[in-house]
């Protein structure tokens, strides 16, 4: 579902090849710690050494010793798959959602990089 592709790359004889963007934690931390994912708003984790941390969801230390990569990707993407009654945003999905302001409508909230990204980072929390 998830891989991060740009074939715009050419290699030595011309050809489009496909570039893979691999996965990075730093990122994924920057996305966990900012504005885009949020996440601290709900989340406590403290390997952040973040100041201010939400309660309202899991605290997501140790994540990564119980969960794997690909595991987190998909929470991360669509919670709701995994419990209907979670309060979390879907970050891949754009349909079936509720109370979605104009601007946002049929955008997801963080591209399959990102996720991508945090996943990868998330996964790190042992």
């Amino acid at each position: 579902m998830f891989g991060c592709a740009t074939p715009t790359a050419r290699d030595a004889m011309g050809v489009a090849v496909t570039v893979v963007d691999v996965a990075d934690p730093a990122r994924g931390r920057e996305l966990v710690m900012g504005r885009d994912g949020n996440c601290l708003l709900c989340h406590a984790i403290a390997a952040t050494g973040a100041r201010f941390m939400g309660n309202l969801g899991p605290a997501l230390d140790g994540i990564g010793a119980r969960m794997n990569v690909a595991e987190l990707r998909e929470r991360v993407a669509d919670p709701v798959r995994f419990n209907p009654d979670t309060i979390m945003p879907a970050y891949a999905r754009t349909a079936d959602l509720n109370r979605v302001g104009e601007s946002w409508r049929g955008k997801p909230i963080l591209d399959a990089r990102q996720i991508d990204d945090v996943a990868t980072y998330l996964a790190t929390l042992k």
